[in-house]
């Protein structure tokens, strides 16, 4: 079925904060049903097709793009094939790795569909089917009286009401917050259960370049992979098993050897994750001043331990991978995120737009009446949340490390929520939630080792011994015997002590023991004599404590942002997107040189003769004897269609003004016939603090070419049987 439509003027002409910025660059990650409205701008751009194939999720090229839940991919081919990016699949090469066949560094190709391996239980596909508006279900008819609390439980209750209606027709849906809680839209998706690796180059070209290269300019990088979706026999989602057939898509992106030119006008369609560009000064000015400098410095502290523990082990080290690679990456993305707010003077620009809508403000009495007390009261808010950050980033910290206490949490959670009506039940609680907990679960014994997680875990402890007194986690400091006053020595012994007896009195590690727990009500669970459900259920309370005072201060927000919101966008007028939210977006520019700083020049296209030059034959720049041989192979006179006349060499990676972030990596980069001509896969480190503050002049997203993608299946990896099944000629 087709989307309901909802005008694009969202706000009748008032949603733009910025307008001056979208007339000098590609600001936006627009709604689909936005798109039509920016016919005039695209057609200056050089776009001759209908902007409104753009509103149609079912039809071409809409329907065929899917979210992998966390990144963006592509139907490319009628029985299901998924093109996406290589450190999109890095959860399904570790699912499938042992210290024998380390997929993650080898690589896989499958060359027939009886060779294509399980994703795991977790591997998920979403196609999105239909986005309709329902701002007034869920917002209306409040009485302005409630208290904050009741605000807050009834837009809970509404909007779970609603999932819950829309899921009867056998859809997963979610009820998804635009303009800070001005509009909401109710989003429809079909879920695929099977996603299977079809094939990933090798990690010295997947991921070449590694940590040096991420964020930067100029990038060789082959960030591909391929998956499949499956379904049932009979058509319908279903999990893994043998007899599932590949899913048929109705619709599927042709991908193009044709390439691009500088200047030529691309789109990116995908699922960015989350931008803030509607943050208030002082929300940012935390971020910059404690939550990312925090961020960084654990980030580095847990990479290091990772290193440590895992030298010499390829066991452990392949079941840390993912969680080394996501840490790094994000890392960098934070310190160049830092160091654009500061020094590049985006919170500046910040501070000097707030105090612009201050002045705008209080220049109107009813304007002064309507909006005056917003800002100061969300400060309000901000600084009573400020108080315990330190206790309740550590007590976050404490299951984010050890995912042994993470399962007796989560588990015991869902004992003390299980006996109530399910409407009653905490998001991520309800009956539509077991299944995924109990496939977390089982996807989590293929990464789950003591080792690892008791070197986390004493880490994250020393952090909660360091506390000062009047943010201290009492019950964790009366197990472990942890006092303020202790010295770093005193507090590591007792934390060894108390691991000790910690690990040796669980069997958390065992599948069928977390099995068995959850199926038990919450008395079974205090009766369990296991030490990290004891654990679990000591450090409950102050979970439910720091939930409750959430909910009244989310309550105190959905009264307040949505008005703060409207003196924004009516201050500027326009039409403008919402913030990045996980939901299916449209973005565009073009394929663009930049000048990046001073005397330097980055020009759109790196090629194959930079892959060479980089090769040192070991770590992040070993380039595969194979791809060296097919290089020296062309450079010998032998033809291909991958070449670009003009480079006069095979593309490798390309730059484009397109404004993405995390969430839209695997999107496909689609030129001005819907056909897919590459995949985005990062951001460039000079402009990621884009995210709060968009640079119409530096913002560039990197993308692969599809021609890179296209010669090395061809000449390097022989995948054959997937050139054909594209329809390549």
């Amino acid at each position: 079925m087709k989307p309901t439509r909802t005008p694009a003027v969202l706000l009748a002409a008032s949603l733009l904060l910025a307008a001056p910025a979208l007339l000098r660059a590609d600001e936006g990650m627009w709604m689909p049903q936005q798109i039509p409205e920016l016919a005039a701008r695209l057609k200056a751009m050089g776009f001759t097709g209908d902007p409104k194939s753009f509103a149609d999720l079912t039809g071409q090229p809409m329907g065929a793009i899917v979210s992998l839940g966390g990144c963006t991919a592509s139907f490319v081919s009628p029985d299901g094939l998924i093109v996406t990016n290589h450190h999109c699949v890095t959860g399904q090469l570790q699912f499938n790795s042992t210290p024998q066949q380390n997929l993650l560094q080898d690589g896989y190709l499958a060359k027939t569909r009886e060779q294509e391996l399980s994703g795991g239980p977790t591997a998920r596909v979403f196609v999105t089917t239909a986005v309709t508006e329902v701002t007034s279900q869920i917002t209306g008819s409040i009485d302005p009286k409630s208290t904050d609390r009741q605000r807050f439980e009834l837009i809970d209750r509404r909007v779970k009401e609603r999932v819950a209606a829309c899921e009867k027709s056998g859809q997963r849906c979610t009820v998804a917050s635009f303009f800070e809680g001005h509009k909401y839209f109710e989003i429809s998706q079909l879920e695929i259960r099977d996603a299977r690796l079809v094939y990933a180059p090798t990690a010295d070209i997947g991921t070449f370049g590694g940590e040096t290269d991420n964020w930067r300019w100029p990038r060789h990088t082959g960030d591909w992979s391929y998956l499949r979706a499956y379904v049932s026999p009979d058509g319908k989602p279903a999990p893994y098993a043998k007899e599932n057939v590949p899913y048929k898509p109705k619709h599927w992106l042709q991908v193009s050897a044709a390439g691009l030119k500088e200047n030529d006008l691309v789109f990116v369609v995908g699922y960015p994750g989350r931008t803030q560009r509607y943050q208030t000064y002082s929300e940012v000015k935390e971020t910059t001043d404690w939550s990312m400098p925090l961020s960084i410095r654990l980030a580095e502290e847990q990479i290091a331990l990772l290193e440590k523990i895992t030298k010499g082990n390829r066991d452990l080290a392949i079941k840390a991978a993912a969680r080394v690679r996501g840490l790094n990456n994000g890392l960098t993305n934070q310190k160049g995120m830092l160091e654009g707010l500061v020094k590049g003077g985006a919170l500046a620009i910040k501070e000097s737009r707030e105090k612009d809508l201050v002045a705008w403000i209080d220049a109107d009495p009813a304007r002064k009446q309507k909006y005056g007390d917003v800002l100061p009261a969300l400060r309000a808010l901000q600084a009573e949340g400020e108080k315990t950050r330190e206790r309740n980033s550590v007590l976050g910290g404490l299951s984010g490390a050890s995912a042994y206490l993470a399962s007796a949490q989560s588990l015991y959670r869902l004992a003390n929520e299980r006996p109530k009506p399910d409407m009653e039940r905490e998001s991520g609680f309800q009956q539509r939630d077991w299944v995924r907990i109990k496939e977390g679960q089982e996807r989590t014994q293929r990464s789950l080792d003591p080792i690892l997680d008791r070197g986390l875990l004493r880490w994250a402890m020393a952090r909660a011994a360091a506390l000062p007194a009047d943010q201290r986690i009492e019950p964790l400091d009366a197990l472990a015997g942890l006092k303020p006053e202790m010295s770093k020595a005193d507090a590591e012994k007792a934390i060894d002590a108390y691991l000790d007896g910690l690990y040796a009195g669980t069997k958390m590690g065992d599948l069928a023991f977390r099995m068995s727990l959850f199926e038990m009500s919450k008395d079974e669970c205090g009766a369990s004599d296991d030490s990290f459900m004891k654990l679990a259920i000591a450090l409950h309370p102050l979970g439910e404590a720091n939930r409750e005072a959430m909910k009244n201060r989310q309550g105190a927000y959905l009264r307040l942002r949505p008005r703060y919101m409207e003196a924004v966008l009516a201050k500027a007028g326009g039409l403008a997107a919402p913030d990045a939210n996980s939901t299916l977006r449209v973005t565009y520019g073009q394929v663009k040189s930049v000048g990046a700083k001073d005397g330097l020049v980055w020009t759109p296209f790196t090629t194959l003769k930079g892959v060479v030059a980089k090769h040192t034959g070991e770590g992040e720049f070993n380039v595969p004897e194979r791809q060296r041989e097919a290089v020296k192979a062309l450079r010998a006179g032998k033809t291909t269609p991958y070449m670009d006349g003009a480079l006069k060499d095979v593309p490798v990676n390309f730059l484009s003004t397109v404004d993405t972030t995390g969430g839209n990596s695997g999107s496909p980069t689609l030129n001005a016939k819907g056909e897919l001509v590459g995949l985005l896969f990062d951001g460039t480190y000079e402009t990621v603090a884009s995210n709060y503050l968009f640079d119409p002049i530096l913002t560039r997203s990197i993308h692969v070419d599809a021609r890179y993608m296209l010669w090395t299946m061809t000449e390097v990896d022989g995948a054959a049987n997937l050139i054909k099944e594209l329809g390549i000629k």
